[in-house]
């Protein structure tokens, strides 16, 4: 199973580097953070199919999802297991559970970000 949850992996983050370049040397005519949007929606699009389909009754084996949902959409891009595990408290729990992981994990992240940034720049004396 790891080998393969490996081979997803390497697969997806092919993948990612691939848009990024794309994106980043302005292939498209676009750059920016585009090339993140662009993968975290390909994604969730993507984790929202596998979802749908072992929700509706798909038999999919484990070395499939491990693939999939692990490696390739892990490597690709972790916004989507967020939204998978945002969608499954929606159904399950109801929005006030859904919205409050959504924020926490926007707000606490981004906290989290900035105090390390922010220590990071004070340990190595950056102004």
């Amino acid at each position: 199973m790891v080998l393969v949850v490996a081979a997803g992996g390497a697969m997806g983050a092919v993948i990612r580097y691939l848009v990024s370049f794309w994106v980043g040397a302005g292939i498209f005519g676009i750059s920016g953070p585009l090339a993140t949007l662009i993968v975290n929606i390909i994604g969730c699009g993507l984790m929202g199919l596998l979802a749908g389909a072992v929700a509706g009754g798909m038999l999919l084996p484990d070395a499939w999802r491990g693939f999939v949902a692990v490696g390739l959409l892990g490597a690709l891009t972790t916004f989507s297991s967020f939204a998978l595990d945002a969608g499954n408290l929606l159904q399950r729990q109801g929005i006030f559970m859904a919205g409050a992981y959504v924020a926490a994990s926007v707000l606490l992240s981004l906290l989290v970000f900035s105090l390390a940034f922010a220590l990071m720049r004070s340990l190595i004396g950056a102004q």
